[in-house]
């Protein structure tokens, strides 16, 4: 599965998403983030990176 893919995918699920309250939903490619800001005023920042390895022992690409 490709990065982009993946990231799309991510951003539907949780604009899809009722129950966890989410206001705003964006995204940042040059940075690889998904922006979320909750109903509340709380904002996260979730990173999408592709892990290096598939099994056990998982390591951040580069």
């Amino acid at each position: 599965m490709e990065l982009n893919y993946f990231r799309d995918k991510l951003f539907d699920l949780l604009n899809d998403s009722e129950g966890m309250r989410i206001a705003d939903l964006n995204t940042d490619e040059r940075n690889s983030l998904l922006n979320v800001r909750t109903e509340d005023g709380d904002v996260f920042e979730i990173v999408c990176r592709q892990a290096a390895g598939k099994e056990d022992g998982w390591t951040t690409a580069n």
